[in-house]
């Protein structure tokens, strides 16, 4: 069988970082070629499209699928979402890694297989996965590509990065012509 090898790519994971653990996650994911699905910033207020509902619904739904997290502020922008979830309890979340960095080193390819069952991950995957689906459904494109493959993720340490980060997810609308995803040329090309 001739299986597509993707190209290598680094992890833009902290390495060694449980990312079940309990705490604060400031969460990107952008679409695809930074395509603009989900509607458009109109005088600063993001106006969602039905794409843009589908992607806000499935945000609300994240701490009724996995009942150890709590979402905080987030938004649907034209092309990307920002999600804060915070993970609330102590107690391990099934399929949690918690080994050394020598049992890490000594087998990578069984390190990142784990990884992906930590709870970030999952919750990521979760979301990708659902949305890409009915988005896919509404627009009548079975299997085409919604998200960019990876992610960004920033675990939030302290209070001032909170609020810091809350204001920038608040006024991310106000600032969308400042925005380094907007207007991406691509969108507007014809294809």
């Amino acid at each position: 069988m001739n299986q597509k090898k993707l190209p290598n790519r680094r992890s833009m994971r902290l390495q060694g970082y449980d990312y079940s653990s309990p705490g604060f996650y400031f969460i990107t994911i952008c679409t695809n070629q930074k395509e603009c699905l989900f509607g458009g910033v109109i005088n600063g207020e993001m106006h969602m499209n039905e794409c843009g509902v589908v992607a806000s619904n499935y945000l609300k739904q994240i701490d009724t699928r996995y009942p150890n997290t709590i979402i905080h502020e987030h938004i649907v922008m034209p092309n990307h979402i920002h999600v804060i979830i915070e993970i609330v309890n102590t107690i391990p979340f099934v399929g949690a890694i918690h080994e050394s960095p020598l049992q890490r080193n000594a087998n990578p390819e069984l390190y990142r297989n784990h990884r992906r069952k930590m709870l970030i991950p999952k919750i990521i995957g979760w979301y990708k996965m659902n949305t890409a689906k009915q988005i896919n459904q509404i627009r009548k494109t079975p299997g085409a590509k919604i998200w960019q493959r990876g992610y960004y993720d920033h675990i939030i340490r302290n209070e001032e990065s909170l609020c810091h980060i809350r204001e920038y997810i608040k006024n991310n609308p106000m600032n969308w012509n400042k925005d380094r995803f907007h207007l991406d040329l691509r969108t507007f090309l014809p294809k």
